[in-house]
């Protein structure tokens, strides 16, 4: 135990812990609030969950992500979008499919599953060769294509029964909403200093520390989102969260890096196997939706088994560019 007497060890472990429970409590408000949003102002709650809640729970990767690019690590920068937008559809989904059964709605299958996966094609598409900068104002245009398709067509949607608790006004629900993000942010941000301080410690790649420590640091508020929002019932508020979110990552987060250090991957493994990776686990996730209607504890198993197999591949190419720099 003697590594806990270093200061920047122990700095690194205490904002990892307070990320974890902040995380923990204001996620629960953010799903509520959320929820309750959709209900008070008529709007179905798969919007609230791919505009509001999955692009909420994705400021994290905007800012590690946006930081990073801009301090010369694209490495880190892309390896968290990548590496969130599988643990998105691996982990989470798969984490809450076990909890209960999510059913796919014809609105998600019409819109946002559609969108989640094409915006995540042509974030792969440009990140082969590098990402330019006339790439990342590619990847914000379409965003804003994409979010006008889910507002216009998600009002179209009957509400779904939302049971709302004390003051059900929108006024009081959005400030529930914000304070939930708020605390969700900070939570993912702390656990995010903390891994990324030890992970230094490890030697690791940018490229590896962003597809799996990063990635999950970031994608805790969609994990504790929906682990929350199952147990509510709010399956549809979980789709929406994690397919809007991916839709966030590629076009958002992958449009502000490549316009603000556009360059090359330089991250042998990431390029390959987590780019790839990415694309496999969304056409899967997609997959099951469009044929099954829904994501069971089976398709969760493969799902998550798919996140370790990727983080394997990863690791084994980062260990051999890491000895290949060494020599």
């Amino acid at each position: 135990m003697e590594f806990l007497t270093e200061p920047s060890l122990l700095v690194a472990l205490i904002e990892v812990a307070v990320g974890v429970l902040l995380l923990a409590r204001a996620a629960d408000e953010f799903v509520e609030g959320a929820a309750n949003v959709a209900n008070a102002l008529r709007v179905s709650p798969v919007v609230i969950g791919a505009v509001i809640v999955g692009f909420g729970t994705s400021a994290p990767e905007l800012l590690v992500s946006s930081i990073a690019a801009s301090n010369g690590d694209l490495d880190l920068g892309v390896g968290n979008v990548v590496g969130s937008n599988v643990a998105n559809l691996t982990l989470v989904l798969g984490a809450a499919a076990f909890i209960v059964p999510l059913f796919v709605s014809p609105g998600v299958l019409a819109r946002e599953a559609p969108l989640s996966l094409a915006g995540v094609l042509l974030f792969a598409l440009f990140t082969i060769d590098g990402l330019a900068r006339w790439e990342g104002f590619v990847l914000l245009a379409c965003l804003g294509v994409a979010l006008t398709w889910i507002i216009v067509g998600g009002r179209t949607v009957e509400t779904a029964d939302i049971n709302l608790d004390g003051d059900g006004s929108a006024i009081s629900q959005l400030s529930r909403t914000a304070v939930g993000l708020i605390g969700t942010v900070l939570g993912a941000q702390l656990l995010v200093w903390g891994a990324v301080a030890l992970a230094d410690e490890l030697g690791i790649t940018g490229g590896l520390v962003g597809f799996t420590l990063v990635a999950v640091g970031t994608s805790l508020p969609e994990l504790v989102t929906a682990g929350v929002a199952a147990r509510k019932g709010e399956t549809e508020l979980i789709l929406g969260n994690l397919l809007g979110s991916n839709l966030f990552n590629s076009l958002a987060v992958g449009g502000t890096i490549a316009v603000i250090a556009p360059g090359p991957i330089t991250d042998r493994g990431l390029a390959t196997v987590g780019v790839t990776g990415m694309v496999l686990v969304a056409f899967s996730a997609w997959l099951f939706m469009v044929t099954r209607k829904r994501v069971h504890r089976l398709e969760a198993a493969f799902l998550v088994t798919a996140w370790l197999v990727a983080v394997a591949l990863m690791a084994g190419d980062s260990t051999e560019a890491v000895d290949a720099i060494g020599r």
